[in-house]
């Protein structure tokens, strides 16, 4: 009898949540409409059961498809007439001529304080951290790239190119 208290309550808490308006009489529930219940409750479960089962088997079906599906490629190596270049031999670099590049020449560096910097006027000396004869420091973007010696000519500065920085020193810089 308890079971079927049970039953009942859940019955009305469905028929609650649904809003269905069709909330059963406890007056009026009997062992068949229990027993109807029962059965229209297995039905549910059997149906969505088979859906279930349905729907896996599906998906193991579309995932042998895709399966089959797929092919292995070979591909050719690309190496060798990357190597080659082009028929002449010659690399066709002529498309980065026209690229703009910051060249800057560096004599020293020092650090001063705002204080100072203001101080400064015409005929002042500013020390710098390199020795005079030391080598300029030629950078392209910012990087290292060259080192050389303050040249005048016809009253112009200038730089002669002393020592170029081989890629291995610059990586080395990086570090």
């Amino acid at each position: 009898m308890a079971d079927d208290q049970d039953k009942l309550a859940q019955e009305w808490a469905d028929a609650l949540l649904d809003g269905d308006g069709d909330v059963p009489d406890p007056s009026e529930a009997g062992s068949a409409e229990v027993a109807n219940d029962d059965e229209a409750l297995a039905d549910e479960w059997a149906a969505a059961l088979a859906e279930t089962t349905q729907d896996e088997v599906k998906h193991e079906k579309e995932q042998a498809f895709l399966s089959t599906q797929t092919h292995d490629y070979e591909f050719k190596d690309m190496g060798a007439d990357a190597k080659a270049g082009s028929s002449s031999g010659k690399r066709d670099l002529d498309f980065i001529l026209d690229i703009p590049l910051e060249v800057s020449a560096e004599l020293g560096r020092t650090k001063l304080l705002i204080n100072e910097l203001l101080q400064l006027g015409q005929g002042s000396v500013v020390e710098l951290n390199k020795l005079a004869g030391e080598p300029l420091e030629i950078y392209v973007n910012g990087k290292l790239v060259a080192r050389g010696e303050a040249v005048v000519i016809n009253e112009k500065f200038g730089i002669r190119l002393t020592d170029i920085i081989s890629p291995i020193e610059r990586v080395k810089q990086l570090g």
